[in-house]
């Protein structure tokens, strides 16, 4: 057998490893799980990429970045290497023909997406594969007290166990000693195998910079005329009309930027990323949807226009920054205003009681197992997606509701061979069942569809045995199979007996979002502390990630000066009579999404809702008009006005 080194040289074209990156190689290959917490930047993709090419088996690696996995399998393509991603772009020819890889053996890294492993088909396909190597890119999301906490993540640990998963390797560049423990438990890694390399970059220069929200624009001007005019340069701000309108004074001061945010169509999205990686444009100012997966090089500056909403993301942001080695920059202008905001987004994360409470009830009136659209209970409680999802987690996590498959309630079906072909394939009683499934359904010009909500009862037949039977008509090249409308089948396992009971439930669930929204405040504050700590910004860092007695850099700005300038926390001021005007004219209004005071505190701050968006209230010219304002005040005024 080939040694971790022939391979390095003979199939990724490399000399030697980095820090960490044996450690974690030999772990695996010796059939033990493996923690790798290394800086963004550090090399994480090889430790899963060269164990996949010595393994006997299948590696499959979860990401929840779509770009990510696309330049990864790019790259691994044009190094002859068999890998190969299942997302949304990719069309049914294509899809197939990785699954007919997969069942020949021939493609030996696998990615998906978090949400593809809910998908109950795409599972029993995976099952009837050899696992050698479960990779989890961005682990940190497994553990409820990471800063990027993903409900998705949650079931993985129990995934790794279906698909007898021979060894498991969580990576991540931003993991806390808790949140490391917290990962390390979920999937019984060794306190010997969790590798974690230095966070040390020397050659990024941090600096902050308090100063006043009037005067960030002229300062980030004046820093931008000093670099060479084609230096890659990321500022990052916190909303999409930010980054729109710093674009634009970038622009309007003779130098050349794209603004990029979640708000641009994909296409657009993929333009700007594009061109930014070519280096045709030096400079993106973009919200934290830019950047992950982003290898480029030469970025010689980082820019936090805003401050980052934790330190997490900042480590993660800056991280970006001088991979070449070469100096770079990280500069943060430090707002103290910016702070309301981001407690504002926190708060706004937190779903009502009274959402909560109807959420519940509504769940609890099935009497076994039923099926929900996340979309459609997200607009009827007024829940954002990720928040809904959280709910039916931390749900199955108390043992109310177990998740059953995710199915799809509609299956379309176009035939390549005709009927009696395709039945002339099979004995008497596999045929007759064909028969009556065809039979059942409705044929269109092209599709005959199946409502898979009534088809099984009709038959009398399962839904696992009418899709696997699809399944295997589609793979033969026999039929061309397309699926709609997914929903999400959960069971009601009947444990709430009394009003006490449910009245507890519901406690603990606002309990969770309490807590969940102090730890994010708390992260804000962390920003705050660092900025404001005389002690050298790299060892900060360091020492938050669980790395004790660096040295101080000695080139950061805080090491440079004595008494750096400290920024203070906004005052909360009350309401100004205009204010409140404001708030009671809106109440007044007595818009059905603005029922409730967090409702409403959420809509002036400008966070929009499914609520507000689907009653078209974005528009309205109160949306966002308080912005800067303590959302505890709004809520009280809202309450009281």
């Amino acid at each position: 057998m080939s040694s971790s080194h022939t391979v390095l040289e003979q199939s990724f074209k490399l000399n030697s490893f980095r820090p960490g990156q044996q450690q974690v190689i030999s772990a695996l290959l010796a059939g033990r799980s493996a923690l790798a917490v290394f800086p963004t930047g550090g090399g994480k993709s090889l430790c899963y990429q060269l164990p996949a090419l010595m393994l006997d088996g299948l590696t499959l690696v979860v990401s929840p970045l779509i770009a990510l996995m696309k330049d990864q399998v790019d790259a691994l393509q044009a190094l002859g290497i068999a890998a190969a991603r299942l997302d949304s772009s990719l069309s049914k020819d294509e899809v197939q023909a990785i699954y007919d890889g997969i069942y020949q053996q021939q493609i030996k890294l696998l990615y998906v997406s978090p949400e593809r492993l809910k998908n109950e088909r795409f599972v029993q396909r995976l099952a009837r594969c050899k696992i050698s190597l479960l990779a989890i890119d961005e682990a940190h999301c497994i553990s409820e007290w990471g800063h990027n906490f993903r409900p998705d993540y949650l079931t993985l640990a129990d995934l790794a166990k279906t698909l007898r998963a021979e060894r498991v390797l969580a990576l991540t560049a931003t993991a806390t000693p808790a949140v490391a423990a917290d990962i390390c438990k979920q999937f019984a890694i060794a306190q010997a195998d969790h590798i974690q390399t230095s966070f040390a970059r020397p050659n990024l220069q941090l600096r902050v910079t308090p100063c006043g929200a009037e005067a960030r624009i002229d300062l980030l001007l004046s820093c931008l005329q000093k670099h060479p005019r084609n230096a890659a340069t990321i500022v990052y701000v916190t909303l999409q009309k930010t980054a729109e309108e710093v674009a634009a004074a970038i622009n309007a001061a003779g130098l050349i930027a794209v603004h990029y945010h979640a708000g641009l169509p994909d296409d657009e999205r993929e333009q700007v990323q594009n061109q930014f990686m070519r280096g045709e444009v030096p400079i993106v100012v973009a919200t934290i949807a830019f950047g992950m997966g982003i290898d480029k090089s030469n970025i010689r500056a980082v820019y936090h226009f805003n401050l980052p909403k934790s330190i997490e993301n900042y480590v993660q942001e800056i991280g970006r920054a001088g991979r070449d080695g070469e100096p770079s920059l990280c500069e943060m202008f430090a707002v103290a205003d910016d702070i309301r905001v981001l407690e504002n987004f926190t708060y706004g994360d937190t779903p009502t009681a009274e959402s909560l409470r109807a959420l519940v009830q509504h769940l609890l009136t099935f009497d076994d197992v039923f099926d929900i659209s996340t979309y459609e209970l997200s607009n009827q409680f007024d829940l954002r997606p990720l928040v809904l999802n959280t709910a039916l987690t931390y749900l199955e996590l108390r043992g109310v509701i177990s998740a059953q498959s995710p199915f799809y309630t509609e299956y379309k079906i176009h035939f390549l061979r005709d009927h009696t072909f395709i039945l002339a394939q099979f004995d008497a009683d596999r045929a007759g069942f064909l028969q009556r499934l065809f039979a059942a359904g409705r044929m269109g010009r092209k599709w005959l569809s199946l409502d898979m909500l009534t088809v099984p009862e009709q038959l009398q037949e399962s839904k696992e045995r009418i899709s696997n039977a699809l399944d295997y008509l589609a793979e033969q090249g026999w039929i061309e199979l397309t699926v709609a409308n997914l929903r999400q089948g959960y069971k009601n396992n009947k444990t709430m007996h009394n009003v006490d009971q449910l009245a507890e439930l519901h406690h603990y669930l606002e309990q969770l979002f309490a807590e969940r929204e102090a730890r994010d405040i708390q992260r804000i504050h962390a920003v705050l502390a660092f900025a404001n700590n005389p002690a050298c910004l790299s060892q900060q860092l360091m020492y938050y990630f669980g790395e004790e007695g660096a040295p101080p850099c000695g080139i950061c700005n805080h090491c440079r000066h004595t008494q750096p300038a400290l920024m203070s926390l906004p005052p909360v001021l009350p309401l100004t009579p205009a204010q409140q005007t404001l708030v009671a004219g809106v109440k007044r209004e007595a818009h059905v999404a603005l029922q409730q005071p967090r409702q409403l505190a959420r809509f002036l701050c400008g966070l929009p809702s499914p609520a507000t968006s689907r009653s078209r209230l974005k528009s309205h010219p109160a949306f966002g008009a308080l912005a800067g304002v303590s959302f505890s005040l709004l809520i009280e005024a809202a309450a009281g006005a």
